[in-house]
């Protein structure tokens, strides 16, 4: 079978070889659609294997990517691919993972098992969302190099992502260094240093307030739409809104995997990982079981804001949950609220993409209280010395949430993305 997306939610295919493939093709302007990368079990594939050691993962596993089929099946040349990583953005590097003595010895692991930590506060915008949002960088890039792209390069149509923390600082960064233009929907309380980094990154900065005639749901995600329906391309790290992104969040757990692998692991008790609008969630767990090893993830929300979990109740038994999407998923009611503030999304978007990867991995939906996410946020930083914001914390107060469930021996890995900010 070719290799391509499917919908999860109707079935439609939609080619590797498909210039801008963001979206579903039966998708009416709600986004109860979702296209997935095929599972290599269906195209005759198999574990995902670097291609090298080069430190770049858009380099080393490039072969395994979205862009890098469009740019093959359309006649670039597999050098030409790699310089043109290079030229887009060469900044991204393999992030450690590593067993974090302190925090094992601070929650009470034996030598046997314990906690194990990926790093990724310094890599390209001091998150993952810059993974997320490079394979659409490099998809555009390669359709502008080949001659595909609807547009001239001197007039090229502006980016577009809604956003008020990491994943607006990650697309600012990445369409500075392309000199492509970039309009950020940020909420209208945002301020500090986040504001100020896009001010200087050369983003156009649009607050959303909340309209009296606005349906349910984030106003910045509201007003992108609009954007994108007027012509603006989605730079998003919301698969419903961009399928490219989940693709390129897999690089974070072909990494964890292979490191994990390296040192003779290949099997652990829970993947802890933060989840707002679930695409980080979706693409790492499904990174890290496309290298063969068993992660069951254990997906992370706060009281002040769990869709998933209220979503995952009734999904998890139901095998066509992606056709019945407002049967299970919704806006949450109430003002969302957390020290944790990077994953209070309205909704889940990626809900379906992180219902499978649960299903798939016999994973849970942990829901942290706000006791957790704060003592999380203290012991993260000062216990492993790694910078990381209460957001990206948010995977340890799930652990601190189950910890008694968890045998002393019991190896855990967590994701701490998030650099922390003053």
């Amino acid at each position: 079978m070719i290799d391509g997306f499917r919908c999860a939610s109707c079935g439609a295919f939609v080619g590797l070889d498909t210039f801008a493939p963001w979206r579903c093709p039966n998708e009416n302007g709600d986004r109860r659609h979702v296209l997935l990368r095929m599972e290599a079990a269906d195209i005759g594939g198999s574990r995902v294997v670097a291609d090298g050691d080069d430190p770049n993962p858009f380099v080393r596993f490039r072969r395994h990517m979205a862009w890098y089929s469009f740019a093959v099946a359309h006649g670039m040349s597999d050098a030409d691919t790699v310089q043109l990583v290079r030229d887009t953005n060469n900044g991204f590097r393999t992030t450690p993972v590593a067993r974090s003595s302190s925090l094992s010895d601070e929650l009470g692991f034996v030598a046997t098992g314990g906690v194990w930590v990926k790093d990724e506060t310094a890599n390209v915008g001091g998150s993952q969302k810059a993974r997320h949002l490079m394979s659409i960088l490099l998809h555009l890039r390669v359709a502008e190099t080949l001659g595909l792209a609807p547009w001239d390069r001197s007039v090229r149509p502006s980016l577009a992502i809604s956003s008020c923390g990491n994943a607006a600082i990650a697309a600012a960064t990445l369409a500075r260094a392309a000199a492509w233009p970039i309009e950020v929907f940020i909420p209208e309380w945002a301020s500090g240093t986040v504001v100020d980094m896009l001010d200087g990154l050369g983003a156009n900065i649009n607050r959303c307030p909340r309209r009296s005639d606005d349906p349910p749901g984030d106003p910045t995600v509201l007003r992108f739409r609009e954007a994108v329906a007027a012509g603006a391309i989605p730079f998003s790290v919301q698969g419903p809104e961009n399928a490219l992104c989940l693709d390129g969040g897999r690089t974070f757990g072909w990494e964890l995997g292979e490191s994990l692998t390296n040192v003779g692991i290949d099997d652990v008790r829970a993947l802890f990982v933060q989840v707002g609008g679930g695409a980080f969630a979706a693409s790492v767990s499904r990174g890290v079981r496309e290298t063969g090893v068993r992660a069951p993830l254990f997906a992370v929300q706060t009281e002040g804001c769990a869709p998933l979990a209220r979503a995952w109740a009734s999904a998890c038994t139901d095998d066509a949950m992606a056709r019945r999407w407002s049967d299970h998923m919704w806006a949450w009611e109430s003002e969302p609220r957390s020290l944790a503030d990077g994953i209070l999304d309205d909704e889940t978007y990626d809900w379906v993409a992180d219902a499978i990867e649960l299903k798939a991995t016999t994973g849970r939906v942990i829901v942290a209280r706000e006791t957790n996410v704060i003592r999380a946020a203290d012991i993260g930083p000062t216990v492993s010395g790694i910078p990381v914001s209460p957001t990206g914390t948010a995977g340890l107060a799930g652990l601190l949430e189950c910890r008694s469930e968890i045998a002393d021996d019991d190896r855990v890995v967590l994701a701490f993305s998030g650099v922390k900010r003053d």
